[in-house]
């Protein structure tokens, strides 16, 4: 049996390609509302951030989600998004060392 396609995206941020799963997908949807989807299956249009804090704060300092998007994103939103994958990082190295 061959193995599995990885299904890979790119960071808005470091512009460099991650597997799916490493990365929270950002949506904004049709009524221009941003927001999480950490199922990657809302509607709308997606940007993807990989799941490590340093680059979050560098998307929030450079504005990445406003240039992708083409609209103003809140500070109030790039401080969820920073506690979300702060939570995440977290939580992959909880579970990465009960797995050892």
């Amino acid at each position: 049996m061959k193995p599995r396609k990885i299904p890979m995206r790119k960071d808005v941020v470091t512009s460099e390609m991650f597997p799916k799963k490493d990365l929270v997908r950002v949506v904004k949807n049709k009524d221009g509302e941003i927001s999480l989807d950490p199922t990657s299956k809302a509607n709308g249009r997606g940007a993807y951030i990989s799941l490590n804090v340093d680059n979050a704060k560098m998307a929030k300092s450079k504005k990445v989600l406003d240039k992708a998007f083409s609209m103003k994103v809140s500070d109030e939103f790039y401080d969820e998004l920073i506690a979300y994958v702060d939570h995440q990082q977290a939580r992959r190295e909880l579970f990465a060392n009960d797995s050892e």
